[in-house]
């Protein structure tokens, strides 16, 4: 099958979005599909235009055997509302002759990545012309998100937005997203079951693997190599925060956290990742000696990264909830480590947790505080929660399986059968 991806974010050696769009072109392609993509150079978190790339001219390379097309894209310096819609158009723009020139070549399949939906109408036409199939992936509802979290206001603008995003979904041969509670979304969109799936983010659980030692028995080469670099003590509760550094995230709650737990010095908190939240939060920190900042780490290390802590900590915002749901949870619960998370009662991600970690309610600081306290005074209920976390990932999120079931779906939606009928997924049920 020849297949087009269609992803603004494909960096397969990093983590995040662009990593998942990257594992799954490498498995298609090594399941003897032909894969080609098309890319902005890639600049999340840090915004800003990695080196080796140029966000001024058309690039084409190769990655293990995969075709990966280059669009000159504008990175504002500032991510604000403004400059992030300019950068999403730029892409649009520049992409759509990447993506003509793929008539030639004719794919069976158009596999877009939201966000951007900037993208969709040029990929709907391209599709349409040429009689192919196309699948939205919806990994973030942005236009929800953007009036959620305040970036867009407007009633007017929110009704018309809606209404476009409605209009382009329903045109898709398939639509997917990664939760049952997203899923959920889509119907209430107007997206027919037959061209629903459910397409969750997964982890390698060869790759993030437990072994890493915790603070009973730091002779782990893992703890040693990152707590010697941050020079943590190798008795120390590490807190860990891996992730991009976004308005998300509600990511100034961990500052704040921090600030309540300087008095214990046996915990410190490791916050790995970048994005514009990132500089404030360290301003914020300033003073605070058991905190440590990273920039965001290779994918070779990510299970040494994620082994290093004794606890993961996932803060996430209250209006957020269920729009997004956060793919580095994945890597967090295959750690084998415990897991607190921030979230209302009802939403997917707290479904998702219970026992399998610690969740504690939104926006509130020292509720977060006196949950990581009290998870460092108790090993065993970290060992359990991680052990429960581990045996999750294991069974629901394996790359292999996923990526199976997934490529099943292509067949079907290629072939112009229905998609399989989405029932209750285990990842929003209690087990």
């Amino acid at each position: 099958m020849k297949i087009l991806l269609y992803s603004m974010n494909f960096m397969p050696e990093l983590t995040g979005i662009g990593k998942y769009s990257g594992e799954m072109a490498e498995w298609l392609a090594g399941q003897g599909h032909e894969v080609r993509v098309i890319a902005a150079p890639p600049s999340f978190p840090q915004w800003k235009v990695f080196e080796g790339h140029s966000a001024w001219a058309y690039r084409k390379s190769d990655i293990n055997g995969i075709t990966v097309w280059r669009a000159p894209t504008w990175v504002p310096a500032r991510p604000r509302t403004l400059g992030r819609m300019a950068h999403l158009f730029s892409f649009m723009l520049s992409s759509m002759p990447l993506l003509l020139a793929q008539a030639r070549w004719k794919p069976d399949l158009v596999f877009v990545v939201e966000p951007p939906l900037f993208c969709a109408p040029a990929v709907l036409f391209f599709s349409k012309l040429l009689g192919i199939k196309s699948w939205l992936h919806i990994q973030d509802y942005e236009v929800d998100a953007a009036f959620g979290l305040g970036w867009v206001r407007g009633a007017g603008v929110r009704r018309f937005a809606l209404s476009l995003e409605r209009w382009l979904l329903t045109r898709f041969n398939r639509v997917s997203t990664i939760s049952g509670a997203m899923v959920e979304k889509a119907r209430g969109k107007g997206i027919e079951e037959a061209r629903l799936v459910l397409f969750p983010n997964w982890v390698d659980v060869s790759a993030i693997r437990p072994g890493a030692a915790s603070a009973e028995s730091p002779e782990s080469t893992a703890v040693r190599g990152y707590r010697a670099e941050l020079d943590i003590p190798a008795d120390a509760v590490v807190v860990l925060y891996a992730g991009s550094l976004g308005s998300k995230q509600g990511i100034e709650l961990l500052g704040e956290a921090a600030q309540q737990l300087a008095h214990a010095r046996s915990i410190h908190f490791v916050i790995c990742g970048n994005g514009p939240s990132r500089g404030p939060l360290m301003s914020a920190c300033i003073r605070l000696r058991n905190v440590h900042f990273l920039d965001l780490q290779p994918a070779e290390r990510l299970n040494e990264l994620l082994g290093m802590a004794d606890i993961h900590v996932l803060p996430q915002r209250a209006d957020a909830a269920d729009l997004v749901m956060p793919s580095k949870l994945a890597g967090m619960l295959a750690s084998g480590k415990a897991v607190i998370v921030t979230a209302n009662p009802g939403t997917e991600l707290s479904r998702v947790m219970t026992d399998r970690g610690i969740v504690v309610a939104p926006g509130d600081a020292t509720v977060l505080a006196d949950a990581i306290e009290q998870l460092a005074l108790s090993p065993s209920v970290r060992e359990a929660l991680g052990a429960a976390g581990r045996a999750f990932a294991e069974s629901e999120l394996d790359q292999h399986a996923i990526l199976s079931r997934f490529e099943q779906e292509m067949f079907r939606c290629v072939a112009g059968t229905e998609a399989v009928a989405v029932t209750p997924s285990s990842l929003g049920a209690k087990g």
